[in-house]
């Protein structure tokens, strides 16, 4: 095949920025078919009248649905909860996650990193509820925690409030999301030129002197994207708040499940999905631009 040839085939016509569109077509089509189609029918059907049992666009543009959410303090209390929830989860993981992204990332040893890689990964290898159900046993009212607690005697034949309440979410939504937390900052951190570390402490600086002003601002990418991913895993969780919580702890999404599933009516459900969906994007831009200014614009 002549170069001529190769010249003129279309391929080579498109020039580097086509080829890169044609390559990335297939994404971008499954992404308008299965994200933004489907979200843009959500935002119609919740602007109809509630109608049960009804799941076509019905072209109404009413705010019924939207006076009913921010009326009542069963759905906007839900939708405080959820968010302070999710908040409160990427803190934890945050401060629990960074130590150990820290040390695999500085572990040079190859077999030593590869032990703790296996570590945070084994734990994404089983399902989410068979996760959920291990701690059921741990933390339950006669699980191993407490069953140890008043075999010690630290504790009377009244067991300690693990699960069924706020506290056992958190706990649960950590333990499903801090694997997250942890491969988003492994990267980052290995990435961190050392010899920027070197200066800093040959000019003086001690190591936690370094560590505060090169090592966390040089890593803010990856907290931002650590952060804003268990953010969005926390606020859209379903099973965590059902299995750990016991429909005690009210989120968002127990409300979406309770319209649709249990009452039919996809225009209130649709509706709280849609201002769940507004409240997500609005927490991680306002987070996005203040990590963004908190780390000089590395963010």
């Amino acid at each position: 095949m002549s170069n001529d040839h190769l010249l003129a085939s279309p391929l080579h016509k498109l020039g580097k920025t086509g080829r890169a569109w044609l390559l990335a077509t297939p994404g971008i089509v499954y992404f308008l078919i299965f994200f933004a189609v489907p979200l843009a029918g959500l935002f119609l059907i919740s602007f109809d009248k509630p109608t049960a049992g009804v799941v076509e666009v019905q072209w109404m543009f009413r705010l019924d649905n939207f006076v009913r959410f921010f009326t009542r303090s069963l759905y906007y209390e839900a939708a405080i909860r959820s968010a302070g929830l999710a908040a409160l989860v990427s803190a934890i993981t945050l401060f629990l996650g960074y130590p150990l992204a820290y040390v695999i990332a500085k572990t040079l040893n190859p077999g030593r990193n590869t032990l703790l890689m296996i570590l945070v990964l084994c734990a994404m290898q089983l399902d989410m509820v068979i996760r959920l159900f291990g701690l059921m046993v741990l933390m339950g009212d006669n699980g191993l925690i407490n069953e140890f607690l008043r075999w010690t005697g630290f504790i009377g034949e009244t067991p300690l409030p693990l699960m069924y309440n706020f506290f056992g979410v958190v706990v649960g939504l950590v333990q499903f999301s801090l694997p997250f937390m942890v491969l988003s900052l492994v990267g980052v951190i290995q990435g961190i030129n050392p010899s920027l570390e070197e200066a800093a402490r040959s000019l003086g600086a001690r190591r936690w002197q370094t560590f505060w002003k090169i090592t966390i601002p040089m890593s803010m990418p990856g907290i931002l994207a650590g952060m804003l991913l268990v953010f969005a895993i926390s606020f859209s969780s379903y099973v965590v708040p059902t299995l750990m919580g016991g429909w005690k702890v009210v989120v968002l999404p127990i409300h979406i499940y309770q319209q649709i599933a249990e009452l039919g009516k996809w225009q209130f459900g649709a509706t709280v999905a849609v201002v769940m969906f507004a409240i997500s994007l609005l927490s991680m831009l306002v987070y996005q631009r203040a990590a963004a200014k908190a780390s000089g614009g590395r963010a």
